[in-house]
C-alpha cells in the first residue's frame, strides 16, 4: 500500500530535527512530511493552510527585471524573514518558490547545486514619504546571483560587487558605463532613504493570514541603522 504522506511547514534550519523525529524528504514536492499520523515527535511541525498564490494586495508586475533594490538603512533589521514565524516564512517561501515554477522570476534559471544557484524570496516595498510608509507589495523569487545584485551593498561588503555587477550587466544588456550608472543612483536614493525612520506596513501578509511579530521600535532602528551606517561608511 503507498505510504501515507502528512504534509509538514519544516523550516530549513530545523531540518536534521524533523528528520531525526521521523520525518521524510519528498525530492519531487520538495517538501518534508510524517508517514503516517501520530509520530508526536513532529507535531511541532504541523502544516497550516497553504498560503494563496496571490497575497492580499499584491502587485505581481511591481519592479519587473533586475535591478538594484537597496533597502534604507532604517529598515535593515525589519524584513518580512525577521517579523514571521520560522513557519510561516516556510509557508511563504514554498508558495512564492512553486508559483515561478521554480525558476528565478528575473533571468529564468533553476536551483543548482554544483554552482551554489539557490532560490530565494526577495521583497518589493513602496515607500510613501508624506507618511513615512513602507509597504511590502510583492515577494518574488530569484537566484542567487540576480539576489546578490538588488543588495548591492551586501555584495560589496562580501566582496563580490564584481561578480555582481558582471550579473547585471549579463542580465540587462547595459553598458558598464549604464550599469554603473545605476549603482550609483540607487546609492543615492538609498542614501536619502536612510535618513527617514520608516513604518512598516505588512497588510499583505495579514490578510492571508500570516501573523507579524512586532518589528523593534523605528526610532530605534533608526539609531542603530545610523549607528551601522558609519561604521561602513568609515570601512569605505
Amino acid at each position: 500500500m503507498p505510504t501515507e504522506q502528512i504534509w509538514l511547514d519544516v523550516p530549513y534550519a530545523e531540518k536534521d530535527l524533523a528528520k531525526a523525529g521521523g520525518a521524510r524528504w519528498d525530492p519531487g514536492a520538495r517538501r518534508w512530511y510524517a508517514p503516517r499520523p501520530g509520530i508526536a515527535g513532529l507535531e511541532r511541525w504541523t502544516a497550516r493552510p497553504d498560503i494563496p498564490d496571490l497575497l492580499p494586495g499584491e502587485d505581481r508586475s511591481l519592479g519587473s527585471g533586475l535591478f538594484v533594490d537597496l533597502v534604507p538603512a532604517t529598515c535593515w533589521f525589519t524584513n518580512v524573514r525577521s517579523c514571521v514565524s520560522q513557519q510561516d516564512w516556510e509557508r511563504l517561501r514554498r508558495m512564492v518558490v512553486d508559483r515561478a515554477g521554480r525558476v528565478c522570476e528575473i533571468c529564468g534559471a533553476p536551483a543548482d547545486r554544483e554552482t551554489q544557484r539557490w532560490l530565494e524570496v526577495h521583497e518589493r516595498w513602496t515607500f510613501d514619504e508624506r507618511s513615512r510608509t513602507q509597504t511590502l507589495r510583492r515577494l518574488i523569487c530569484v537566484c542567487t546571483p540576480c539576489h546578490t545584485v538588488t543588495h548591492f551593498g551586501f555584495a560589496q561588503v562580501r566582496g563580490i560587487a564584481g561578480q555582481a555587477m558582471d550579473h547585471l550587466i549579463e542580465v540587462t544588456g547595459a553598458s558598464a558605463q549604464a550599469a554603473q550608472r545605476h549603482v550609483e543612483e540607487a546609492f543615492a536614493l538609498w542614501e536619502r532613504r536612510s535618513q527617514v525612520a520608516w513604518e512598516l506596513d505588512l497588510s499583505m501578509l495579514t490578510g492571508a493570514g500570516v501573523a507579524i511579530q512586532p518589528p523593534p521600535d523605528a526610532l530605534r532602528r533608526a539609531e542603530e541603522a545610523r549607528a551601522e551606517l558609519r561604521r561602513q561608511r568609515s570601512a569605505w
